[in-house]
């Protein structure tokens, strides 16, 4: 349970009830997530705006893997899941995925998505112990630096992100049990998912 309301349908201002349309899944499901922002629609339209203009610059693949990295490292189980359960059902297996949350050193990616992982993770750690060494070794793997700064951007952002949903206790939707029991172990790593 969530520490302030999540708005509900009855509830929800007109704006907040246009964002609940936007974000409705096939079941008819709000995500928590824009049940909380509900509180302050303007906010999370300027939230979709820069999350779509980040990752629209970006290779899909890697923003959902620099996002990972963030995510995990901000031990945020929502994001976490969210974003494993895309890179399980667009990109890889859900074993590598659980591979990835565990150490994605060990799970058979390449050199540049490694690197790009490492700086992600880095920037949400500490954003002030990334070095020019750590900039460089994504150059030298073919990263321009607009490249470099979409890494830094989509771990910057999901800091925000993240640390809302997890400072007002807001669980990750109960859908997320449905991933297999150890990739949804695996992307458990703060909060626990909601059971209804």
């Amino acid at each position: 349970m969530a520490f302030i309301e999540l708005i509900g349908d009855d509830a929800a201002s007109e704006d907040a009830q246009r964002l609940f349309d936007l974000d409705r899944d096939g079941a008819g499901e709000v995500p928590n997530f824009t049940r909380l922002f509900a509180h302050r629609p303007e906010v999370y339209e300027a939230w979709r705006a820069l999350k779509t203009a980040i990752a629209d610059g970006m290779d899909l693949r890697r923003y959902e893997l620099a996002t990972l990295a963030a995510a995990r490292e901000l031990r945020s189980t929502y994001c976490t899941a969210a974003h494993g359960a895309i890179l399980a059902d667009r990109f890889l297996d859900a074993d590598t995925v659980r591979r990835l949350v565990a150490d994605h050193h060990a799970a058979g990616l390449d050199e540049v998505d490694v690197a790009v992982m490492d700086l992600a993770a880095k920037v949400a750690r500490d954003a002030t112990s990334v070095t020019q060494a750590d900039v460089d070794r994504l150059r030298d793997l073919g990263l321009s630096d607009a490249d470099v700064l979409d890494v830094v951007l989509a771990a910057t952002a999901r800091c925000f992100f993240s640390k809302t949903l997890d400072a007002l206790g807001t669980p990750a939707d109960a859908k997320y049990n449905a991933l297999p029991l150890a990739l949804r172990d695996a992307v458990t790593v703060g909060r626990p998912i909601a059971t209804a």
